[in-house]
């Protein structure tokens, strides 16, 4: 399955969890929803997925978590936050780089229509 596919599917589910619970809740309600419906469609879906930072010598093995990885290609990292910000977008940004993935959706549920609040990121760019 290519990416976007794959995001078009993480989308779907996701308009169907902001649907449902509206904005407000704690980014792990959302978290937990998305996984469960992701897992539904049958998509591969890892949550709180470690990801190793590796410098020189220096290998950290859970320097960071994936909030959640689709099929070992599309990450997501959610929030539930006023606004999403350049650090968000810089945080999404690294764990694609780190991962190898080329696709990241930064995903902002604390918002009145969902449109509002997705961001797509391309390793790279």
């Amino acid at each position: 399955m290519i990416e976007n596919q794959i995001t078009d599917k993480i989308l779907k589910c996701a308009y169907k969890v902001h649907t449902a619970l509206g904005p407000g809740l704690l980014e792990s309600s959302y978290k937990e929803c998305l996984f469960y419906e992701l897992k539904k469609l049958g998509l591969d879906t890892v949550k709180e997925k470690a990801l190793p930072l590796i410098y020189e010598d220096v290998k950290l093995d859970c320097g960071y978590r994936i909030d959640l990885l689709v099929e070992n290609k599309v990450v997501i990292e959610l929030k539930s936050v006023e606004e999403i910000n350049e650090l968000y977008i810089a945080q999404v940004l690294t764990y694609l780089k780190l991962s190898g993935c080329r696709i990241g959706l930064l995903i902002n549920f604390n918002v009145a229509h969902l449109k509002d609040g997705i961001k797509r990121l391309i390793n790279g760019y």
